[in-house]
């Protein structure tokens, strides 16, 4: 049955739909709760925003009514008699007879402490914020695991879609030899939000959200957390990020002895070129009558073929994770793995003192590197930079460790990430979080 059809059947036995809250309306907070109301069974119970305006606004946009509460008992009580709220905070939220939480604010700190508290409190988690999962994803998925709450990186991104070709080939016995993404915007390392300003209000977005997109920031991210979730490895520091094209990625992507530019197999990359908005993952196989049928299939000439989807459709397709979660109970993408890590390198030269402000920023971008040389070389990982202070200057094009700044002590994401980087498969995970973040 398809989940529409399943929603519809979830909602004649239970009486009521999946009820939904979702945390940040800005442009991917309201692309989902666009599709996410025009589809059966399922409802926005909450928006969360800072902005109650823009919370009220994305629940209206499809003709939904909001119901005015102010406490949190008036919260529970709209969303218990099918109504939606709209919601400046997210003080009540553990509150909310709601059975998944949304988070789509993109900032690292934010999804932490927001999945950390949803989880919890007995609620599936569901989010667009990849920042926050290649940061502290581990972890997460542990707290996953001991709660039964259920944790997952949203359908409709990279990192998922292309973790289904992934899947795909490996269900086939093929061997990965790289998977990816085209990226969207052309890459301008030196990008920030100023210089972005006005592609930010032509494309209606926030100048943060699209420099984080075309300083790389975003592909190492994303790519970072399709690793952790397939196993992949990193197939070196910053990728290689070469021009390509659909019909010719099996050729870029092999290794350096068959003419591509791989060193090694097994590994995530991303290209520029007419391949966005999709996937690939290129496979291989030595049986020779498996390569005579795939040739057969007009797939190439082999060995190297290419498995492509033509597209993501980001906030739009990410409710599908909600019904994984709440009908298959079970998530889209989390880190069973750790293979990667986003560092960060100087857009400029830092000077000692300065306070970093993080992902999209002006001071600081993106970097993937393999997860064991970067734990060797002490470097930081970004996700946890937002507010901390450098300690000396760090010239341009130079890559962070944690000798280089005083993180925020007061952040979620930071204390998460320092437990995540000292836990082991034997700790009670739930005990460290209540002494590490008293959120228990």
């Amino acid at each position: 049955m398809s989940y529409s059809s399943r929603l519809r059947a979830r909602e004649r036995e239970l009486g009521r739909p999946v009820r939904v809250a979702l945390v940040g309306a800005g442009q991917m907070g309201r692309g989902f709760a666009a599709q996410l109301l025009r589809m059966p069974g399922i409802t926005l119970s909450a928006v969360v925003d800072v902005d109650i305006d823009r919370a009220r606004e994305a629940i209206e946009q499809s003709g939904v009514s909001v119901t005015s509460a102010a406490s949190t008992a008036e919260q529970v009580a709209v969303v218990e008699a099918g109504g939606s709220v709209a919601v400046a905070g997210t003080d009540s939220l553990t509150e909310l007879p709601v059975d998944v939480v949304v988070e789509a604010t993109g900032v690292p700190d934010v999804g932490a402490r927001v999945a950390l508290q949803a989880m919890l409190a007995g609620k599936h988690v569901a989010t667009l914020n990849v920042e926050s999962d290649v940061t502290v994803g581990r972890l997460l998925a542990a707290v996953s695991d001991a709660t039964g709450s259920l944790y997952s990186v949203c359908r409709g991104d990279e990192p998922v879609e292309a973790k289904i070709l992934v899947d795909y080939a490996r269900d086939l016995s093929f061997e990965v030899v790289c998977a990816g993404k085209g990226k969207n915007n052309p890459l301008d390392v030196t990008a920030n939000p100023d210089t972005l300003k006005g592609q930010a209000a032509a494309k209606q977005m926030n100048p943060k959200m699209l420099c984080s997109f075309v300083d790389g920031s975003k592909a190492m991210i994303e790519m970072a957390s399709l690793a952790n979730t397939t196993g992949l490895g990193v197939s070196t520091r910053g990728m290689h990020g070469p021009a390509s094209t659909v019909p010719t990625l099996h050729e870029t992507f092999a290794l350096t002895s068959d003419g591509g530019v791989l060193e090694k197999p097994g590994v995530v990359d991303y290209c520029t070129g007419p391949v966005a908005p999709g996937v690939f993952v290129i496979v291989r196989t030595d049986d020779p009558y498996v390569n005579h049928e795939m040739t057969y299939l007009q797939m190439g000439d082999g060995p190297y073929f290419t498995l492509y989807r033509p597209f993501h459709l980001a906030s739009i397709e990410a409710p599908l994770t909600v019904c994984e979660l709440v009908l298959d109970e079970r998530p889209s993408l989390t880190a069973e793995h750790w293979t990667a890590e986003v560092g960060a390198v100087a857009k400029r030269d830092l000077a000692s003192g300065e306070r970093i402000d993080g992902v999209g920023g002006f001071m600081v971008r993106g970097m993937i590197d393999d997860s064991d040389t970067f734990r060797a070389e002490r470097s930081v990982p970004l996700g946890v930079l937002a507010g901390a202070t450098l300690r000396r200057p760090v010239e341009a094009g130079k890559l962070l460790t944690y000798d280089d700044v005083d993180l925020d002590e007061t952040s979620t994401i930071v204390a998460l990430r320092r437990l995540q980087d000292t836990m082991t498969p034997d700790d009670d995970v739930l005990a460290l979080v209540a002494s590490t973040v008293g959120a228990a």
